[in-house]
């Protein structure tokens, strides 16, 4: 069973992704699945747990503040 739920792109990538395949929509969903479900060890464990957990992988690789800050705001 599949739930549809609504993420924001940016314009390039939605136009990239509007235009793609039915069959290329349905590999990237897939693909998109198994990322989500990779993030999580337990299907108890909360949004915020995940976001945390990856807030911190992305730290580990050298993701800073003023980077996060940058990519946050060239999407406005």
């Amino acid at each position: 069973m599949t739930t549809p739920v609504n993420i924001e792109l940016d314009d390039e990538l939605a136009r990239i992704y509007v235009e793609a395949s039915p069959e290329e929509q349905r590999r990237v969903q897939v693909l998109l699945s198994a990322f989500l479900r990779g993030l999580t060890n337990d299907s108890t464990e909360s949004l915020s747990a995940i976001m945390d957990r990856m807030g911190n992988n992305a730290q580990a690789r050298g993701l800073t503040a003023e980077i996060l800050e940058s990519l946050l705001n060239d999407g406005e």
